[in-house]
């Protein structure tokens, strides 16, 4: 699957601004991903194919449409994408990454597949578990994305990601695993990518999600947290990730999953929300993009899709935030 564009962008002129969700035009658009090997942009991408096969299926899934992309080609193409480590890789001949081997394990569990790792998977079920379990640092508790150790909480939060998806939490550490997300909150409510780090809301989101999931959501202030996500909302109902910047798409989910996980979802006009994502669409060609009149892409449509589903949009298939 490609990230590219395609011809359109998103908005039109202001008097043909989109009020419905252009449901058809979206599937059409994501079923056109992977038919541009011709384009640049393709090749240029390629970096990121087995994130944007995710994108693209959970994409298809929310839009009620779960067929739309050829099931066994999709676990091909996955399986392809693994090394006899268990870990899984971009694109067939990418190094092995800890959010490659989360895309990997969320596609194959989107499609009900994971058993195909036992039967034809360079490695089974266990050994995906493991290589994601000897990522995680022995006393800090964090996780890093590959061999050369980088440690971020992005990785934390996919590793317990998958390991749940797995069956296999119990793989990792878990309480060290969330004392080290308890040292990434920040004093004014939010959480960093590291201890004493920024708080930004797409941390926030890796941060709060790995405490669901490690079921510690005692843990989090949902107040103060609460409002320091609801001020993420600019005057135009998007979402930025921090204060001072614009808004963009992909905040509808990083921002309104954690409302979500922290009960706080009704802080936000999730009315003017919607209208801002669904201006953000390109209704004729398909596709979401990161402001009104910018170029769509696979990376925002599927999150102005997850935004506008936690918001209850009709005609939208419900996501868990988690």
């Amino acid at each position: 699957m490609s990230l590219v564009s395609g011809p359109g962008r998103a908005g039109a002129s202001a008097q043909d601004l989109p009020t419905d969700l252009a449901t058809n035009a979206h599937v059409k658009y994501i079923q056109s991903l992977n038919t541009r090997q011709d384009e640049l942009e393709y090749w240029l991408t390629e970096h990121l194919r087995l994130n944007g096969v995710y994108w693209g299926l959970t994409a298809l899934h929310l839009l009620g449409s779960p067929d739309a992309l050829p099931r066994d080609a999709t676990i091909d193409f996955v399986l392809s994408c693994q090394y006899e480590s268990g870990g899984f890789g971009a694109a067939p001949g990418h190094d092995a990454h800890m959010l490659y081997t989360v895309s990997a394990v969320q596609v194959l569990a989107t499609v009900d597949a994971l058993g195909e790792l036992d039967k034809r998977g360079k490695a089974g079920k266990e050994k995906v578990g493991k290589f994601i379990a000897t990522l995680q640092h022995p006393t800090t508790g964090s996780f890093a994305g590959d061999e050369w150790g980088e440690y971020d909480t992005r990785f934390l939060y996919g590793a317990l990601n998958a390991l749940s998806l797995l069956g296999l939490l119990h793989f990792a550490d878990v309480p060290n695993a969330v004392a080290h997300v308890q040292a990434c909150a920040n004093f004014d409510g939010g959480y960093g990518i590291s201890p004493g780090a920024e708080s930004h809301a797409g941390q926030i989101f890796t941060c709060v999600g790995a405490l669901a999931i490690a079921g510690r959501l005692d843990l989090v202030d949902k107040d103060h947290l609460g409002m320091w996500l609801s001020e993420r909302q600019l005057p135009n109902g998007g979402l930025n990730g921090r204060p001072e910047k614009l808004e963009d798409v992909c905040y509808s989910w990083w921002v309104l999953s954690s409302l979500a996980m922290i009960d706080r979802l009704h802080w936000i006009d999730g009315e003017k929300l919607s209208q801002f994502i669904l201006q953000c669409q390109d209704p004729q060609e398909g596709g979401v993009a990161d402001r009104p009149g910018d170029m769509v892409d696979v990376f925002h449509t599927v999150f102005g899709l997850s935004g506008l589903s936690l918001l209850g949009f009709p005609g939208l298939e419900q996501i868990d935030p988690i």
